[in-house]
């Protein structure tokens, strides 16, 4: 491991009020420094690492101009904030990033004052930045808002509704247009090019500003003539226009890594702006470390690395991931079916449709971080005669829920909704997690949920999927590795709404919906020691239920217990509201269903966050003893 970088003049900076006292030259060692000591945390902790190299002179730069906590910076999704967080009190701990009881990877209000603004999902930003502007118009003791946005944000419809929202109330505030030209993929779409052609035509700005200042020195006869002229130059150059439109002052573009003239630029807008102010900044992500940089991805998110190679420190893989399984077995069956197509919204990579788009580039879509335009996209694909096969994370899909309602669920158009990262996800925490899908899908009409529980599973979800074409339908999965199991050679479609059973037991029937079935099993083998063996049974789909199996189970045993990775309202809810109606508890009948804890669970291993969900094989079996009445020591 390489020894941390020698830094004096960032020692001297504890919170951004140190900074008030450096001169402009002291400043640029800072970033320097700066710069070097994220790239050694993120050597030690592994996490996103490109974004945060990208800004760190917009963040040296804004600390030393505005006076935070009071003026509030908000970072969009966060994965730029790791420089911020160093220079506000918690350089001590940044090496403890993304582990349990360390520092969040994202920012997060009650961790410091001086994260004005949660984030873990993209294009938030404006809409927060113009609320802490109007909540100081109103008399609130907050400062400037500043608004750091990523061009890959502001791909998201949400940013727009906000920038058009804070141009009519006409108040001061900024926002920095952090233009990379890269969110996690290359950016899509027309608004990548419209910032692409910003960048190129450059010079015409001068021409641009040279011309409204000409005006007033023309003699009066011309004035009128000159105006129309000014007017018909910002229609032909666009720069800046569409921004001037939603009522923000556009400045730039501006060198993202100029420290000087980001200096000069806020300092003068601090002073003289009034209304909302758009600063278009160029940045580089991964800037300044050679390794980042040379990444596809710009070193978007990375494990543990040395610091001198930039190669990362991963474990040895011993199971294909479940993203890559899911990846193989959509272009498997594209491969027989020309209407098949998909659509994800900025994550080609965090997908695996990246692969899909290698073999078939014309049947897939990646629609920018919009994840609403996304599942009507898709359904539209649908009512045209196509299959389109719409894969959103978990946690982003809640983005377009209305999308699903409106435009997919009511219409029963067949979308199929491939649903990543289900469940606990680790180091991303709380605002990564997938913990409602089964709940806010399950409970649609028409609407078939499943979730594998092992990669083979999985492999017939997607040939079910495939298949299905009276309604939506969606599978879901987690993060990570498979379980290791023997693979088929191709996906048989399952018979919608039939479960199965994996063991016999006696007395206790467990109903495991998803891939905790791996840990009821380990718990089976421990209570099987203490002659207590449960039966095991593996639903795979929320909706529609196995009415049969789940009625067997109670019929042949004094218990059952139903577990998923997912909050409360979803498949253990949607039994017990069954066995309810069929009034099996009208005679006593003993039943439990193993959930999510009603909290947001703090990011760290997946393992230890299911261990505070009481979720594991040990939780298991120690949920069957207590429900018979076994005694058993209690865990520490």
């Amino acid at each position: 491991m390489s020894q941390p970088p020698v830094t004096p003049i960032l020692d001297r900076v504890r919170l951004p009020s140190d900074m008030k006292g450096l001169s402009d030259r002291d400043l640029h060692r800072l970033a320097d420094e700066l710069r070097a000591e994220t790239i050694s945390a993120v050597s030690v902790t592994g996490g996103h690492l490109g974004a945060g190299l990208g800004v760190v002179e917009l963040t040296v730069a804004l600390h030393a101009v505005f006076d935070c906590p009071r003026d509030k910076i908000i970072w969009d999704v966060g994965h730029q904030c790791y420089p911020h967080k160093i220079l506000t009190g918690r350089r001590d701990r940044i090496r403890t990033l993304r582990t349990r009881g360390g520092l969040s990877g994202f920012t997060k209000r009650s961790e410091s004052p001086y994260d004005a603004f949660g984030a873990g999902h993209s294009s938030t930003s404006i809409s927060a930045a113009l609320g802490f502007t109007m909540a100081r118009e109103l008399g609130s003791e907050c400062g400037d808002a500043i608004a750091v946005i990523g061009d890959g944000a502001m791909t998201g419809g949400m940013a727009f509704e906000a920038l058009n929202h804070g141009g009519h109330l006409g108040k001061r505030m900024f926002v920095i247009l952090n233009d990379n030209e890269m969110s996690i993929s290359p950016p899509v779409g027309a608004l990548s090019s419209y910032l692409t052609r910003l960048y190129a035509e450059a010079p015409m700005q001068d021409l641009k500003a040279m011309a409204k200042g000409a005006v007033s020195l023309l003699p009066e006869p011309f004035q009128e003539g000159a105006r129309r002229a000014k007017e018909m130059l910002k229609g032909m150059t666009i720069g800046g226009t569409l921004f001037e439109e939603l009522g923000f002052d556009y400045v730039g573009p501006v060198d993202g890594h100029d420290l000087e003239t980001l200096l000069h630029l806020f300092r003068t807008l601090k002073t003289r702006a009034t209304g909302p102010v758009l600063i278009h900044a160029l940045t580089k992500k991964g800037k300044g470390y050679a390794p980042a940089e040379n990444r596809p991805d710009r070193g978007h998110a990375t494990a543990r690395f040395d610091v001198l190679t930039g190669a990362q420190v991963k474990a040895a893989s011993n199971a294909p991931s479940y993203t890559k399984v899911f990846a193989e077995s959509l272009i498997d069956q594209a491969s027989r079916d020309e209407k098949i197509v998909a659509v994800t919204a900025a994550m080609p990579e965090g997908t695996g449709l990246n692969l899909f788009a290698e073999r078939f580039p014309r049947r897939c879509f990646d629609v920018g971080i919009a994840e609403q335009h996304g599942v009507t996209f898709s359904a539209g694909l649908a009512a045209g005669g196509m299959k389109p096969f719409c894969a959103i994370y978990s946690t982003f899909l809640q983005r377009g829920y209305d999308q699903i309602v409106h435009d997919v669920a009511i219409q029963r158009l067949p979308v199929r909704f491939a649903i990543d990262r289900a469940g606990l996800v680790g180091a991303d925490g709380a605002t990564h997690a997938g913990a409602f899908d089964i709940g806010f899908m399950a409970n649609l009409p028409g609407m078939v949920v499943m979730a594998a529980a092992d990669e083979a599973d999985l492999v017939h979800m997607v040939a079910t999927a495939a298949a299905h074409d009276e309604g939506p339908i969606a599978f879901r999965y987690p993060r990570g590795e498979g379980m290791g199991v023997d693979m088929p050679t191709q996906g048989v479609p399952l018979e919608i709404g039939k479960g199965r059973i994996i063991s016999e037991g006696a007395r206790v029937a467990i109903l495991s919906f998803g891939t905790r079935l791996a840990e009821v099993l380990k718990a089976r083998e421990a209570l099987a020691a203490r002659g207590l063996a449960p039966t095991v049974a593996d639903a795979r789909f929320a909706k529609p239920l196995d009415k049969d199996l789940i009625l067997r189970l109670v019929a042949e045993h004094e218990a059952l217990i139903c577990i998923e990775e997912g909050a409360v309202g979803g498949f253990g809810s949607h039994v017990a509201q069954f066995l309810s109606e069929q009034g099996v508890f009208d005679r006593g009948y003993k039943f439990r269903s193993m959930v999510l804890p009603d909290t947001f669970i703090d990011h760290a291993n997946p393992e230890d966050m299911y261990a505070v969900a009481r979720m594991n094989a040990a939780d298991i079996e120690a949920k069957v003893l207590d429900l018979l009445g076994v005694a058993v020591a209690k865990r520490a």
